[in-house]
């Protein structure tokens, strides 16, 4: 019996549900267990107030640790650039659609928005980016579930609100979305749309479980993803973009930095064949452009 740890949310379970089915037509038996993590526990309290590390993994890991769950499920964005010393990334299947979505009841594009117009996110990295482009509608935090967040915006407490195209793909929500943002108008964060199989490293049964389920063309873009957000320094609390695909045989990566505030933006984008040094060089652009002394600013608002 392999055992699935995940989160309760719909869309958590929708992605626990999605793996164990990919396992149990590879001829496993696959239960899945309900972890309620600090992130859960702590929907109304703004991320940049108490630090959004760790906050929908730890339980999960700790949970990885005392060998009551063999695996563990997660949206691979909610994933801190370097796991534990136990913990491995032992399968990344293939990726869903990474860019973000404009959900909206009245208006049909971002653009549509009238001035001071209420856009919902909870994410700086959207709200920065979205600033960048329009200084004139506010923007206000907005957590919760998707259903959650649906709800908030039917009761008329957002013009529109900002989620991932994969989770409303995912939860077959898509009749609600009016616009799917361009990652050179909206960057998306790293990893996003993909999914992440985190196991114990010494686990050589579930390593071998799990191998059919790994796509190396989303493996490949993801480090890239995550090594330019390593070198950069940055997490859940500054405003950074990252996305990369294949082009022929190198990997394109664009790469944004943006204050809080969206005042200051710094694109890049590098080709390579090698998705880690892609990654690194970027970052390094980034800086040489004056990205540091935005994710000082960054830093010091979090």
């Amino acid at each position: 019996m392999i055992r699935i740890g995940s989160r309760g949310s719909q869309l958590a379970l929708w992605q626990a549900n999605h793996i164990a089915d990919a396992l149990r037509g590879l001829g496993h038996e696959v239960s899945i267990e309900v972890i309620r993590t600090t992130g859960d526990r702590m929907q109304n309290i703004a991320f940049a107030s108490v630090g959004a590390k760790g906050m929908f993994t730890r339980e999960i890991e700790e949970a990885l640790q005392a060998n009551t769950i063999d695996l563990a499920v997660h949206s691979l964005k909610d994933l801190p650039t370097e796991l534990g010393e136990p913990f491995t990334l032992a399968a990344i299947p293939q990726r869903a659609d990474p860019r973000d979505v404009l959900v909206s009841e009245r208006y049909a594009s971002f653009d549509a928005l009238p001035a001071g117009a209420v856009v919902g996110t909870s994410s700086l990295r959207r709200q920065a980016q979205l600033r960048a482009r329009r200084l004139d509608l506010e923007y206000v935090e907005f957590r919760g579930n998707v259903d959650t967040r649906l709800a908030k915006l039917t009761q008329g407490k957002a013009d529109a609100i900002i989620l991932a195209a994969a989770g409303l793909d995912r939860l077959q929500k898509t009749g609600v979305i009016r616009e799917r943002f361009a990652p050179e108008v909206l960057c998306p964060a790293p990893g996003q749309g993909a999914l992440a199989i985190e196991c114990r490293a010494g686990d050589e049964s579930i390593h071998a479980a799990l191998l059919p389920l790994e796509d190396s063309d989303t493996r490949h873009a993801i480090t890239a993803e995550r090594q330019c957000l390593a070198a950069l320094g940055g997490g859940c609390l500054v405003p950074i973009g990252a996305y990369c695909h294949r082009t022929g045989d190198e990997w394109s990566l664009r790469a944004v930095v943006a204050s809080p505030d969206g005042r200051q933006m710094i694109c890049a984008e590098r080709t390579h064949t090698n998705p880690e040094r892609l990654g690194e060089e970027l970052a390094q652009q980034l800086l040489d452009q004056g990205a540091g002394a935005i994710l000082g600013l960054g830093e010091k608002r979090a």
